[in-house]
């Protein structure tokens, strides 16, 4: 049964290696959009730039929070992880 099996679903063979290539490409574009590590990076770079005066409080505050919320998604999505 199995050699049969394999013999008749030969023609799908392309079809399946190129869904797991796929898949593998978005598993790695995953696991690069949801590091942590360059977020808290560009928080590090973003008090740095303040403390030098290059930006100003409010611009701070502003990118601030958008990179809070970005690490908010980053920990909510590795929750959902099995």
């Amino acid at each position: 049964m199995g050699l049969l099996t394999s013999l008749l679903t030969l023609p799908l063979a392309p079809v399946r290696a190129v869904t797991w290539v796929a898949q593998r490409v978005v598993d790695k574009a995953e696991e690069e959009y949801y590091d942590p590590a360059p977020i808290w990076r560009q928080l590090a770079e973003l008090e740095q730039q303040l403390l030098r005066g290059e930006i100003d409080q409010d611009t701070f505050d502003l990118q601030e929070d958008e990179l809070i919320d970005r690490l908010e998604e980053i920990a909510a999505f590795r929750q959902q992880l099995p």
